[in-house]
C-alpha cells in the first residue's frame, strides 16, 4: 500500500463507474417499471407465503403508482408471535455504501423506496446506513450537508422502519466489500498532505489515509480543532438537525472509531495488495505522534530503549506467526518487552474508544437512541498462542490473556452495545493453514460481554445469502454460551438479496430470529460448498468482473 502522501489529490480517486455497475446497484432488482398491482388471486394468498416471494416474483410489474405498491406490500408483512417477544432478536439490513451520492443527495430514491417497502414486508425491524464524514463535511470545516440523509430518514419513517446510523469517520474504499470510494473530507486531506503523520503509518513508512491516527486525538491538528472535537461537532450537528427523529426513527447511533468504523488499527489494509488473507498484518505505530507516546511510556518505566521503535521482529503483512520472532510459539510477544509494548499499543486503542464514546454519550444522552461500537472479528490465527492478527489490530488477546473483556468493560461503562462481526462463520469453512476459529472467537466475545454486563449485537462479516450462513447466525444469536444477541444487522441490501432463493432465505431467517432462533427450516450448511473466507470475496469479485468483460 504505497500511500506516501505527496499531495491531497494523490489518493482522492473515485472509481470509474461510467460503464460498470457495482454490487450495490440494486435498481434492477425492484424496478418500478416491472411492478403491477396484485390480482384477486394474489390477494387471497397467505401473507407469510407472499413475504417469502422475492420482490421479482411477488412484485412483478408496476403501472399505477407507489400507493398501489404500498397496498400490496402491506398485506405481505410476516406475523410475529407475541409469546416470543422476550426472545425476539430484531433484524436490520445494511443499505448500500453509496446510498448517498458524492453530491450529497439520496441515490436512486424511487428504487430505494420500493426496496425499503419490500424489506418492511419481510418483517425486518429496520435498516442501517453509513453517515459519511467525507460527504457531509466535504465543503469545509463545520459546513455540513445533511440533505440526502434527511430525505432517507423521512422515507424510512414513512414506511414504518427503524434506522441505525453509523458515524463513519473513516474512508470507504480499500477493504473487503467496499464497492465505491468515499475519502475523508478534502480539507482534511489537505492537512494530511501538509502533515502526513496525521494518519497511521507502518514500519516501512506506508501512510494509510483510511482514518486519522489516534496518536493525535487531543492535538489541535485539524485547523484549530482536535480530531475528537471535529468528531464531536459532527455528531452534535447530526443531533441538532435530526432531534425530532432520534429515539423514534433513529434508534441506534454506532460511533465509528477506526477503519471500517471498527475500534482497531488498520493492520490489514487490502489496497494495492498490501495485505492478503491470512497474513498477520503489521503494527501501525510509526507516525510521529504514536512514536512520541511510545517513547514516553518507555521512559516512564526506565526502559528508554524500548521506546525507540516498535518490535523489530514482528515480520511483514503476509507472513505467518511462525515466520517471525515476535509471534512464534514462544516468541517476543510473551517476554517482558512484548507485554510492555502490547499493553501500550492496546491501551492507546482503549483510550481512543473511551474518548469517542464519552463524547458521544454526552451528545446523545437523553435522546432515547442506543449507542453502539463495533469490534472486528479477526478470526485467523486464533488457534495459535500469540493470536498474531489480533495483536497487530490492537486486541491484546493471547493464549494467556483475554483481550475482549477490557473492551467490553469500557463499552459497559458508557452503556454502549458491543457490535461484533463474523457471526455467520463456521470453523469448517476456513482453510486449515490459517488456524481460524470464528466460532471460538464469537464464544469468547459473548462471554466477555456477559461478564462485563453490556449488550451484544452482531453482523455478518462477508456477503452471504445461503441458508447455512443464516443458520449459523441463528445458533450464535442464542444465549447457550454467554450473551444472546440484542440485535443483528445483515450485510447488505443489493440486487442479489432480492433474487428468489436469497429472498426466501432472508424472510425465513427474520421469522426465526423473531422466535429467538429456536425454529428454522434453513439448511445447516452451505450447500454450494464454497470457500467462504476473506480472500474468497475478492477472488470471486475479480472473476465476475472478468466474465462481465467478455459479455
Amino acid at each position: 500500500m504505497a500511500l506516501t502522501l505527496h499531495s491531497s489529490t494523490s489518493f482522492i480517486k473515485s472509481k470509474d463507474n461510467r460503464s460498470s455497475r457495482t454490487s450495490d446497484d440494486f435498481t434492477g432488482a425492484v424496478s418500478f417499471s416491472q411492478i403491477k398491482p396484485p390480482s384477486n388471486q394474489q390477494r387471497a394468498k397467505n401473507s407469510t407465503h407472499e413475504a417469502q416471494l422475492s420482490p421479482a416474483e411477488g412484485i412483478s410489474s408496476y403501472s399505477e403508482g407507489v400507493n398501489e405498491l404500498g397496498e400490496k406490500l402491506h398485506g405481505m408483512t410476516v406475523p410475529h408471535s407475541h409469546s416470543h417477544d422476550n426472545l425476539r432478536v430484531p433484524v436490520f439490513v445494511m443499505l448500500p455504501l453509496d446510498t448517498i451520492s458524492l453530491g450529497g443527495t439520496l441515490n436512486k430514491p424511487r428504487a430505494m423506496l420500493a426496496s425499503l417497502m419490500a424489506l418492511k414486508s419481510s418483517g425486518v425491524e429496520g435498516v442501517m446506513v453509513d453517515v459519511w464524514w467525507g460527504l457531509v463535511e466535504k465543503d469545509g470545516p463545520l459546513k455540513y450537508n445533511w440533505e440526502g440523509y434527511a430525505e432517507l430518514i423521512k422515507m424510512v419513517k414513512k414506511i414504518g422502519l427503524k434506522l441505525q446510523v453509523v458515524m463513519s469517520f473513516h474512508q470507504c474504499g480499500g477493504n473487503v466489500g467496499d464497492s465505491c470510494t468515499i475519502p475523508l473530507p478534502p480539507w482534511v486531506l489537505e492537512e494530511i498532505s501538509k502533515n502526513p503523520d496525521l494518519v497511521y503509518t507502518d514500519k516501512s513508512g506506508r501512510r494509510n489515509p483510511e482514518y486519522i491516527s489516534l496518536g493525535c486525538d487531543s492535538l489541535a491538528v485539524l485547523r484549530g480543532r482536535t480530531p475528537i472535537q471535529v468528531y464531536s461537532d459532527f455528531m452534535r450537528s447530526f443531533r441538532k438537525i435530526f432531534k425530532d427523529y432520534i429515539g423514534d426513527v433513529v434508534v441506534e447511533v454506532q460511533v465509528g472509531m477506526g477503519p471500517c468504523g471498527e475500534l482497531r488499527y488498520p493492520s490489514y489494509p487490502e489496497s494495492n495488495g498490501t495485505w492478503r488473507f491470512p497474513g498477520i498484518g503489521e503494527f501501525q505505530c510509526y507516525d510521529k505522534y504514536m512514536r512520541a507516546s511510545l517513547a514516553a511510556a518507555a521512559e516512564a518505566i526506565g526502559k528508554d530503549d524500548w521506546g525507540q521503535q516498535g518490535p523489530h521482529d514482528a515480520g511483514q503483512y503476509n507472513q505467518f506467526p511462525e515466520d517471525t520472532g515476535f509471534f512464534q510459539r514462544d516468541g517476543t510477544w510473551n517476554s517482558e518487552y512484548g507485554q510492555f509494548f502490547m499493553e501500550w499499543y492496546s491501551g492507546k486503542l482503549l483510550d481512543h474508544g473511551e474518548k469517542m464514546l464519552n463524547a458521544a454519550n454526552i451528545i446523545f444522552q437523553g435522546t432515547g437512541a442506543k449507542l453502539s461500537g463495533k469490534v472486528a472479528g479477526i478470526h485467523w490465527h486464533y488457534k495459535t498462542r500469540s493470536h498474531a492478527a489480533e495483536l497487530t489490530a490492537g486486541y491484546y488477546n493471547t493464549r494467556h490473556r483475554d483481550g475482549y473483556l477490557p473492551i467490553a468493560r469500557m463499552m459497559a461503562k458508557h452503556g454502549v452495545v458491543l457490535n461484533f462481526t463474523c457471526m455467520e462463520m463456521r470453523d469448517g469453512e476456513q482453510p486449515n493453514e490459517a488456524n481460524c476459529s470464528p466460532e471460538g472467537l464469537v464464544r469468547q466475545v459473548k462471554m466477555a460481554t456477559k461478564l462485563a454486563g453490556t449488550e451484544l449485537a452482531g453482523e455478518n462479516a462477508l456477503e452471504r445469502y445461503d441458508g447455512g450462513a443464516f443458520s449459523q447466525v441463528l445458533a450464535t444469536s442464542r444465549s447457550d454460551s454467554g450473551n444472546a444477541l440484542s440485535a443483528f444487522t445483515y450485510l447488505r441490501m443489493n440486487k442479489r438479496l432480492f433474487e428468489a432463493e436469497n429472498w426466501r432465505n432472508l424472510v425465513e431467517f427474520v421469522k426465526s430470529m423473531s422466535e429467538g432462533g429456536r425454529s428454522t427450516r434453513l439448511p445447516d450448511s452451505d450447500r454450494v460448498g464454497t470457500d467462504l473466507y476473506v480472500g474468497f470475496i475478492k477472488q470471486n469479485n475479480m472473476r465476475k468482473e472478468s466474465e462481465a468483460a467478455l459479455v
